[in-house]
């Protein structure tokens, strides 16, 4: 509790390399709150700085904090192939409403390896017809990978857009399983 009896928000963070680049994790007391894809200097002081913004708190730099060591690690087995879901509290405060309720059915509902259409996704949060907001919902995700936004797809076999770039939902996607490892 902070001087006037109100519980502080922590917001801790790190960046871990990846085989897709480096990732910004942060994590508030109630889980991972943010995943940020290419965490350069510049991509880190810009999240750092917009989520002081939206959480009320400065993020503190702590790889060793017991919820981000945990990411790392899961984040670490994903990339090896030795992990297939992720089991780590998540903080949905970043999101709200309809993208809240996609994202989560995603995260619940769409398996390593198997990939699920934009329409298809809409269909099963009983708004069959909101394909184009569910492209709106995944655009914006603040917990990719470990929310995998790379597993929607187009209808008509499309890879369809991604984030963090093409190139890295390719990479994602053929971790997994689902496309072929680029030839070089």
């Amino acid at each position: 509790m902070d001087s006037h009896g109100q519980n502080e928000q922590r917001v801790v963070w790190t960046v871990v390399g990846t085989d897709i680049g480096p990732l910004l994790l942060a994590a508030t007391q109630d889980g991972l709150v943010n995943v940020v894809f290419h965490a350069t200097d510049a991509v880190r002081d810009k999240t750092l700085d917009r989520l002081a913004t939206r959480l009320g708190t400065e993020p503190v730099e702590a790889p060793d904090s017991p919820l981000l060591a945990e990411a790392i690690g899961q984040i670490e087995a994903y990339f090896a192939g030795d992990r297939r879901d992720f089991e780590l509290p998540l903080d949905w405060s970043l999101i709200s409403g309809f993208n809240r309720q996609v994202l989560r059915e995603l995260a619940s509902g769409v398996r390593y390896g198997s990939v699920v259409g934009y329409g298809d996704l809409a269909g099963r949060v009983g708004q069959p017809g909101a394909a184009q907001a569910v492209g709106v919902a995944m655009g914006s995700n603040p917990l990719p990978v470990v929310v995998p936004c790379h597993r929607v797809v187009e209808s008509d076999g499309g890879i369809g857009g991604f984030g963090g770039g093409l190139e890295t939902k390719r990479k994602l996607l053929a971790l997994e399983g689902v496309l072929p490892e680029p030839l070089f």
